[in-house]
């Protein structure tokens, strides 16, 4: 089964780099094509390989299937023995309820700290919405942690899709020198330390495109 994963840029593409990230980290074959985002041309070459218009957008010779956790989900069922998921029942059914909220939750973060692998900034939090949207993934990250530690060095110990959601916001975390707590700055590290986020940020500060509405 060849995996062919369509993304948008690197530098600034937060939803393509979920699923491309449980891929590399789970060592699980694939193929990508990158789409320029925001161009005169982006929602034609993107409704080549997607009826909804959107990336990303994951095919093989069995699906086709987008939105950045549904890719997640149909990884884990593809490939059992990966454990996309945590095994233990409880620890699961929080990794789904994590994940969920930040897919469809967390606006301001979106809003105020758009992704943009190239900032190096400290950003003044002056908003109340978005300092509580901060708060609510400091209080995730810590609770995971301090609850998991044990077993490794992700949020439910080994890497899972929850550490797929949360990845995009540990970049923005970082980029914009937003301050968290002790723990959940060594869960950032974790992630940022990951051989496949360095080559994903890599490769997104190397790219020549310039989206206006990232560079805030």
């Amino acid at each position: 089964m060849k995996n062919h994963l369509v993304i948008g840029n690197k530098n600034y593409s937060s939803w393509s780099l979920r699923p491309w990230l449980l891929l590399k980290v789970k060592d699980i074959p694939f193929t990508e094509e990158k789409i320029l985002l925001y161009r005169e041309d982006t929602k034609q070459e993107i409704q080549k390989h997607s009826p909804a218009g959107l990336v990303p957008f994951l095919k093989n010779s069995e699906v086709r299937t987008w939105d950045s956790l549904a890719i997640c989900e149909y990884i884990a069922e593809a490939y059992p023995e990966k454990h996309c998921w945590p095994e233990n029942l409880e620890a699961r059914a929080l990794a789904r309820s994590i994940s969920a909220e930040m897919h469809s939750g967390f606006n301001q973060i979106r809003d105020c700290l758009p992704m943009n692998c190239r900032k190096n900034i400290v950003f003044k939090v002056e908003s109340d919405s978005l300092q509580g949207e901060i708060n609510r993934i400091n209080s995730i990250w810590q609770d995971c942690r301090i609850h998991y530690q044990k077993e490794g060095a992700f949020l439910f110990g080994d890497f899972t899709i929850a550490d797929a959601m949360y990845a995009p916001v540990v970049l923005r975390f970082h980029c914009y020198g937003i301050d968290v707590g002790s723990v959940a700055k060594q869960y950032m590290q974790s992630i940022l330390s990951l051989t496949a986020i360095e080559e994903w940020v890599r490769e997104g500060v190397a790219e020549k495109a310039v989206i206006e509405q990232a560079e805030i």
